[in-house]
C-alpha cells in the first residue's frame, strides 16, 4: 500500500465510508507479510516510495508465485528480476496480465501505474552484448514511473556513434552507461554532459576482464567527474539510484 491508497482509506475512514475494523482488516498484514520463506514487504512503498522488487535468481518458481500472489493482491505493482525460463512459464500461467521482458530476464505486473515523473533517465550501453544490463535498468526506470531513452552500442571502439546521440544525453536528468571489457564509455561520457553518470560495469569480455573486473577498476579510477559507480551487472541498481534522483529532480520541478 503506497501513500496515496494509505490518504485514501483514512480519509473513507473518517467519512464513515469505511469502518475501523474493514481499516484494520486491510492494514493487517502491514508491515511485512510473512509466507514462511518469505517476509513480503508491504509497508516498503510508504517508506521509499516503491514496491519491494523480486530477486528471482535462487528461489523457486512456486516461491516467486507466491510472493508475487501477496503483493498482488495487496495492490503492488510487481518487478521481478533475473528470471529463469522456468520461473517465467510459472509466473505467466499464474497471472496472465505480467508481462516478460525477455532482455532484461525480468518481468512486471502493473496494477496501477507509477506516477509519471518529469524528465528521462538515458540508459546507454558500449556494445550489443551489454543489453541484458542495460535492459534491466531500462525496465526498472520504466517501472518507477521514469521516461527513458534507450544509447545502444556506442562503445569507444567506434567512438564517432556516440557523437551523434548527444541530443539524448544532454536532455536527460540522469545518464546511466553500461559497459564491459576495460569500461571506458562512461569516462568518455563523464567530459561531455553535466548531468550525474551512473556507471554499470558489465561481465562482458575476455579472460583478462576478469568478469567485469576490470571495467569495474576503471571505472572506479575514473577522471572523470560526477561519475557514480555500482557493482557488476548491477543494473538494477543503478535504475534505482536514477529514478531517486530522477524524483528529487520531479518534486523540485514541480515546487
Amino acid at each position: 500500500m503506497d501513500i496515496g491508497k494509505l490518504k485514501t482509506l483514512l480519509g473513507e475512514v473518517a467519512s464513515g465510508a469505511v469502518t475501523i475494523e474493514q481499516a484494520l482488516e486491510r492494514l493487517r498484514n502491514l508491515p511485512y507479510e510473512d509466507l514462511g520463506f518469505a517476509k513480503v514487504d508491504h509497508h516498503r512503498p510508504l517508506r521509499k516510495g516503491y514496491p519491494e522488487t523480486i530477486f528471482c535468481a535462487g528461489k523457486t518458481p512456486e516461491q516467486v508465485v507466491g510472493i508475487v500472489r501477496g503483493m498482488r493482491d495487496h495492490g503492488s505493482n510487481v518487478l521481478g528480476t533475473r528470471c529463469s525460463p522456468e520461473v517465467v512459464a510459472a509466473v505467466l500461467g499464474a497471472f496472465p496480465e505480467a508481462v516478460h521482458h525477455e532482455a532484461a530476464r525480468a518481468f512486471t505486473i502493473t496494477v496501477e501505474p507509477p506516477e509519471p515523473l518529469d524528465g528521462y533517465i538515458a540508459i546507454v550501453c558500449a556494445g550489443t552484448s551489454d543489453i541484458p544490463v542495460a535492459e534491466e535498468a531500462a525496465v526498472t526506470c520504466a517501472a518507477l514511473g521514469n521516461p527513458v531513452e534507450r544509447v545502444y552500442d556506442v562503445g569507444v571502439a567506434g567512438i564517432h556513434r556516440l557523437f551523434g546521440q548527444r541530443e539524448k544525453l544532454d536532455g536527460a536528468h540522469v545518464v546511466i552507461v553500461c559497459a564491459g571489457m576495460e569500461g571506458a564509455l562512461p569516462s568518455v561520457i563523464g567530459g561531455l554532459v553535466e548531468h550525474p553518470i551512473i556507471a554499470v560495469p558489465t561481465s562482458i569480455g575476455y579472460g583478462t576482464a576478469f568478469g567485469g573486473v576490470s571495467a569495474l577498476l576503471g571505472m572506479l579510477n575514473s577522471c572523470a567527474t560526477g561519475l557514480t559507480v555500482v557493482n557488476i551487472d548491477n543494473g538494477f541498481g543503478a535504475a534505482v539510484a536514477a529514478s531517486a534522483i530522477n524524483r528529487l529532480v520531479s518534486k523540485t520541478a514541480r515546487g
